[in-house]
């Protein structure tokens, strides 16, 4: 005995891979730049237009922007060279706090026709907070029949950034 596929079986597979074939093409690439934190203002961060497969000219035409999802306004465009820049300096501990990975997402807008694109800019840090020990100072007592190579427990000292500096405490 054999199955035979009926007229609705077919109509519903043709129906099926003309849908994922429509949106297969319709899924663009996520764009995604690595910064340092506390970059100057006016610092580039990447070439938007060229990443997103504009012209210079589409961007003054069809008014290209950016809108960011931390409601902060970090990042904007270069209208001249389509560069995306820094607005402002970006302390990642006060962004992300102690989160492994810090990310700003972005929203770029364009018009005429209207088309939307997500950029990923990851803030990665830099060490600049020294470590810091909650007192300036400790004083240990030790007998002199204390045994050589022997260990003595130290307060914790605190970092910001996570990761040892070569700062003088």
């Amino acid at each position: 005995m054999t199955k035979t596929i009926g007229y609705r079986d077919w109509r519903w597979q043709v129906l099926w891979w003309h849908l994922f074939f429509l949106l297969w093409s319709t899924i663009d690439g996520q764009t995604r730049y690595n910064i340092p934190e506390e970059l100057k203002r006016g610092s580039v961060v990447g070439n938007l237009a060229k990443d997103l497969g504009l012209g210079l000219s589409e961007i003054f035409d069809r008014k290209l922007r950016v809108a960011s999802e931390a409601g902060e306004q970090y990042f904007s465009v270069d209208a001249e060279k389509g560069e995306l820049v820094v607005n402002d300096r970006i302390d990642r501990e006060a962004l992300c706090g102690q989160s492994a990975i810090c990310v700003l997402t972005l929203q770029v807008v364009i018009d005429k026709p209207l088309q939307l694109y997500r950029v990923e800019v990851e803030i990665q840090d830099i060490n600049d907070n020294c470590p810091t020990f909650p007192s300036p100072e400790t004083t240990l007592q030790i007998a002199e029949s204390t045994a050589a190579g022997a260990r003595f427990p130290l307060e914790t000292a605190q970092d910001l950034d996570r990761i040892p500096c070569s700062c003088i405490v």
